[in-house]
């Protein structure tokens, strides 16, 4: 007598509410099924698998940062190749022909020459090694100081530490500066 006709309830029930544009449409989850789905561990339990995606996510960083680097990329480069006064110094000693490149490939030859162990091939180890170290050293100084004028025409002053920048490059072999030479031989920078 005061109960509710049945009918009426299961067809109110079967009744799914038409979706609203903007709202969600749909049951919030319980808290206990949220924690679960972002549950992850903090230590990883397959440790040599988590080592291995590790070293392949090292390795491809370390490329990504080397061909930025051999390409000259401001953003790859370390602190102390960056700005537009270290590009312009080693703009510079990569446009010449630089003594103190072939210091390395001199001294090998030398190192052969000392081993024929005659008086003559000691004179002639002493007279290359000390004659191309001096050489290159007034080299070396000469061209600072053409620089340096070039770069406190353009920036102003010539910063602590450029001397040396420009020196130590000028010291290595054009094939194994790190990042490679911008400019060709006898290419200027302006």
């Amino acid at each position: 007598m005061f109960g509710r006709k049945k009918t009426l309830d299961e067809d109110l029930a079967s009744q799914a509410p038409a979706p609203r544009p903007g709202a969600k449409n749909r049951p919030t989850p319980k808290r206990r099924e949220q924690e679960a789905a972002n549950k992850r561990p903090l230590i990883i339990t397959d440790r040599k698998a988590a080592r291995g995606k590790d070293k392949v996510a090292r390795r491809e960083a370390m490329a990504k940062q080397r061909a930025g680097m051999m390409a000259g990329d401001d953003r790859y480069l370390p602190v102390r190749d960056k700005g537009p006064r270290r590009r312009f110094i080693r703009d510079s000693v990569d446009a010449r022909w630089n003594i103190g490149e072939f210091i390395l490939p001199v001294m090998l030859l030398v190192l052969l020459i000392s081993f024929v162990g005659a008086d003559w091939a000691t004179l002639v180890v002493f007279v290359l090694v000390y004659g191309l170290i001096l050489v290159a050293i007034i080299d070396a100084l000469l061209m600072w100081l053409r620089t340096k004028k070039k770069i406190i025409a353009k920036f102003g002053q010539a910063e602590k530490g450029d001397a040396f920048y420009a020196v130590m490059r000028a010291f290595q072999m054009r094939r194994t500066r790190m990042p490679k030479p911008a400019v060709e031989r006898g290419q200027h920078p302006s």
